[in-house]
């Protein structure tokens, strides 16, 4: 077993996933890295890793849809060192529906990514993270607490993930569940016509956040960092971390 904690990333490949990778790596973490599509940039950000310290971080895929990938995906991340200290739930569907237009397909990609598989993942590293009494952290949104327009299931979905962590926390102790909810901290990737935003869309949300910017990664990252290494009686809380715009939601 080794002695450095072990922190396990949903989605960890690109974006905030690969930022709050990083942010726990540097904390003297040991990182494994999970991927579903994104196999390229999990293999590149594994290496950099490595680089910077021998041996530790690992990728690892598991599909969010199929509870036995989930399973053996969290057995090979405990066995590989010989422990797990911290699950951050990060990977994360978002794309808008229409009821109108929204399918069955819509509800299960949306709902599996976003709160079905964050919530095998916590059963099946639950026992693992007891023993080393660590932490879940899910990333929510701020709008599983007040709806996106246009994006009902990821609404919901979210709300469900609010739920989830408010409900392990009185269920699993001694591990802690905690949430941090995001605002708009990375505009949407340009390349996916259904969630770019144009220029006067983006100015549009920024009018409405008290601090007048979008946020970064790192803030993200950072308040996952605080929450598990920092906060030992914290539980059951969702933090947002959006400039204040839920104030005024």
């Amino acid at each position: 077993m080794t002695d450095s904690p072990v922190a396990v990333v949903t989605g960890g490949a690109q974006r905030i996933g690969a930022c709050i990778c990083k942010t726990l790596h540097q904390r003297g973490f040991n990182v494994v890295i999970h991927f579903n599509h994104s196999q390229q940039p999990a293999e590149q950000l594994t290496e950099h890793l490595n680089q910077q310290r021998a041996n530790s971080a690992i990728c690892l895929p598991a599909s969010l849809n199929d509870n036995q990938s989930l399973n053996r995906f969290i057995a090979q991340a405990e066995q590989h060192w010989g422990r797990l200290d911290a699950l951050i739930n990060n990977a994360s569907g978002f794309y808008p529906t229409n009821i109108s237009e929204a399918t069955e397909q819509d509800w299960d990609t949306l709902i599996n990514s976003n709160v079905r598989g964050a919530y095998f993942l916590c059963q099946a590293a639950s026992p693992h993270l007891a023993k080393q009494r660590g932490c879940i952290v899910n990333i929510v949104d701020i709008h599983g607490a007040r709806p996106l327009g246009g994006y009902s299931i990821y609404s919901i979905a979210k709300a469900g993930l609010q739920m989830l962590t408010q409900s392990l926390a009185k269920e699993l102790p001694p591990v802690r569940v905690n949430g941090v909810s995001p605002g708009a901290i990375l505009w949407p990737d340009e390349s996916h016509q259904d969630t770019a935003l144009n220029t006067e869309q983006k100015q549009h949300i920024l009018d409405k956040i008290p601090l007048g910017n979008i946020g970064r990664p790192e803030d993200i990252a950072e308040t996952v960092a605080f929450l598990i290494c920092s906060a030992p009686y914290i539980t059951g809380q969702i933090i947002a971390v959006d400039g204040g715009r839920s104030l005024s939601m």
